[in-house]
């Protein structure tokens, strides 16, 4: 089987969860079938099963364009250089709608199953106007393309499932699969060394709150900082927040740090993309993760978390979830949506909400001990990346035996 993965995100160029999930899924796939990965980037290697070719975007494509939408431009330029040479290929996977359209060719063109795993969802991130401008529109174009045609979905979670339906109900429902995100149980465990918080000046010592992410609407961490003021003034708090979605998001998270860091002086800010082990290291020590997400698909993040041994304070949405074991491996705090957007209607409550869970954990260390050991454990019955790819390659096999059949 030689199976060829589309996606925007790859090693060493990942910032997100979506990234995340290529690169370790592919490296498990890997050890079973023949896996070939066209990314955005200059990246080319072959390792065993394991090729690696970067598309750049077309320069006379986006040469001149308007900075909002050429991200898009720039999309459907390297999907067409992406699907050059895949004679011989058994199915096609993409990820996210970056590279959705690959997929879409990819099937018309060689005649060979079409799998699509949506991270998240364009009709439910109304907020991605700001940052795409009119880009948007044809970002949403491309997802509903390709997933109109894809011959199967996958969703990260149930709750994926369901904001599939509801975004596109002309969609059979047997189409959908679920196949949940995973996590490296044995990079991603509790480091006791202490030398990356001492770098970034946090102090080993005391609890903290930790949020890692984007600066995005979608991750909520403006509504953390908000939390934040209800919290006592001498509470630790690290903030792993860079790569804002636009100038404006920036400039907004910003002017909240510098009014909060007036009353909460144990703010510290990293606003950069930390590595693996100082972010594993940052989870370890932390008294308590919060993920204020209004928009998650899945949230990988918290299996990180979790895996660290980390009580999580989350936000009810998504598929956190199906993650998070409200009172066993961390706190669900509830959050009232606008359909549309996905904003909290109620943005002080839920901030408000948001704190008053953070303090609960952060004032008894039983509980984070509790909490910690039970998210551990869950991430080990659930979770783990060997299983994740072994269900994936059954769904290929049930598409190429189709295929074959028909």
């Amino acid at each position: 089987m030689r199976v060829a993965i589309f996606t925007r995100e790859y090693p060493p160029h990942v910032y997100g969860g979506a990234g995340v999930h290529v690169e370790y899924l592919c490296r498990e796939l890997a050890r079973k079938v023949e896996v070939e990965v066209h990314c955005f980037g200059d990246q080319n290697s072959t390792q065993g099963n394991l090729k690696v070719e970067g598309h750049e975007p077309w320069s006379k494509i986006t040469q001149g364009t308007e900075e909002k939408f050429k991200g898009a431009l720039e999309a459907l330029s390297v999907n067409l250089d992406s699907i050059k040479n895949l004679a011989g290929a058994t199915v096609v996977h993409t990820h996210t709608w970056y590279a959705s359209m690959a997929g879409f060719w990819a099937k018309k063109l060689y005649g060979v199953p079409f799998v699509l795993t949506t991270h998240s969802l364009e009709p439910l991130r109304a907020w991605k106007a700001e940052q795409l401008g009119s880009g948007y529109l044809m970002s949403s174009w491309m997802e509903k393309t390709a997933i109109e045609n894809a011959d199967a979905i996958v969703a990260v979670s149930n709750g994926t499932k369901a904001d599939i339906q509801r975004a596109y109900p002309e969609i059979d429902p047997a189409r959908i699969h679920v196949i949940y995100n995973g996590i490296d149980l044995q990079e991603y465990r509790r480091d006791t060394a202490t030398n990356h918080l001492e770098a970034f000046g946090v102090d080993p010592s005391r609890p903290f709150v930790l949020f890692v992410g984007r600066i995005t609407r979608q991750k909520g961490v403006t509504h953390l900082v908000d939390a934040i003021h209800h919290l006592p003034a001498d509470t630790q708090v690290v903030l792993c927040a860079g790569a804002p979605d636009t100038p404006e998001i920036a400039e907004e998270m910003r002017n909240k740090v510098t009014n909060l860091k007036r009353t909460h002086p144990r703010v510290i800010w990293i606003e950069k993309m930390v590595s693996k082990p100082e972010v594993i290291q940052l989870y370890s020590h932390a008294g308590v993760f919060c993920c204020p997400s209004i928009y998650e698909p899945f949230g990988i993040i918290n299996l990180e978390a979790m895996a660290c041994q980390t009580a999580v304070v989350a936000s009810a949405t998504g598929g956190i979830k199906e993650v998070v074991v409200d009172g066993e491996t961390g706190y669900l705090v509830p959050l009232e949506q606008d359909e549309a957007t996905n904003q909290p209607l109620k943005p002080d409550q839920f901030a408000r909400d948001l704190a008053r869970r953070v303090a609960e954990v952060l004032a008894d260390e039983g509980m984070q001990r509790r909490m910690g050991q039970a998210g551990r454990k869950r991430v080990e019955a659930l979770f783990s990346w060997s299983a994740i790819a072994d269900q994936t390659i059954a769904l290929y096999r049930s598409l190429s035996a189709t295929a074959i059949g028909a």
